[in-house]
């Protein structure tokens, strides 16, 4: 297996940095990472856990909001853009699925991609029946699920609207990859990500969230991100309020 997650991981770490994930060995610890797991945690009060009220506070400083609803909001649509790329790049170049387990990925809110997530070693592959799709899910949602529950507590953040970001998130990193793959002659690869993408949308909680076109890639959601509460930020391609 970890031969397959070597080959993987390479493959995927050319389509850009949200698709590469560092590796290697180190202590993820002695350089300021904790296991991203642990931010995925409300605290004892239902308060977001300080890793990742201090990326949604560097979301909100980035973009100029004092909204802390609206930053948190585009701070789960960031990260749910990384989790689904590291599982779909995999996916549809090497026919393989990372077992991410947020209890031993590493994460340091304060680095940019690739190096916010660390994994010491070699990825392992899953290898549990499901076919590709299900193995995809199930690696982003051992992730978007805990994720989505701190979120929306937190920060009172809709479930539905949360959900609407994972599904463009998906939808925009299935585009970026699709683009990538045709642009090198790798067809296979493209059809490849386009079908298991378009099967997390066949099921809950992303089935109701908006319509996804498939020839470019496009997708127009059912709920709004809150970007245009962003000073300057105006509407996103894919937004509701959009005509």
């Amino acid at each position: 297996m970890a031969t397959v997650g070597r080959a993987a991981e390479g493959r995927a770490a050319e389509v850009g940095p949200f698709f590469a994930l560092r590796t290697g060995s180190g202590d993820p610890g002695a350089e300021g990472y904790e296991r991203i797991g642990a931010a995925y945690r409300l605290t004892g009060e239902g308060a977001a856990a300080p890793a990742l009220r201090g990326r949604v506070e560097a979301v909100a400083a980035s973009l100029g909001t004092d909204e802390p609803r609206v930053a948190a909001s585009l701070t789960f649509q960031g990260l749910a853009a990384r989790v689904w790329s590291l599982a779909l790049g995999p996916a549809a170049l090497s026919s393989a699925v990372y077992d991410l387990r947020p209890d031993r990925l590493w994460w340091n809110p304060a680095r940019t991609a690739p190096d916010d997530l660390w994994w010491p070693g070699t990825p392992p592959v899953k290898g549990e029946p499901g076919g590709l799709a299900g193995q995809l899910a199930d690696s982003a949602y051992a992730h978007l699920t805990p994720l989505h529950h701190a979120v929306s507590r937190a920060y009172r953040v809709s479930d539905r609207l949360l959900w609407g970001n994972a599904a463009s998130a998906l939808v925009g990193s299935l585009r970026v990859l699709h683009d990538w793959c045709r642009a090198r002659g790798l067809d296979e690869a493209a059809e490849r990500a386009m079908a298991v993408a378009r099967a997390q949308f066949a099921y809950p909680p992303l089935r109701d969230t908006g319509q996804l076109a498939t020839a470019p890639p496009a997708f127009r959601r059912r709920t709004c991100c809150l970007y245009y509460r962003v000073p300057g930020g105006g509407l996103c391609g894919d937004c509701v309020l959009r005509r």
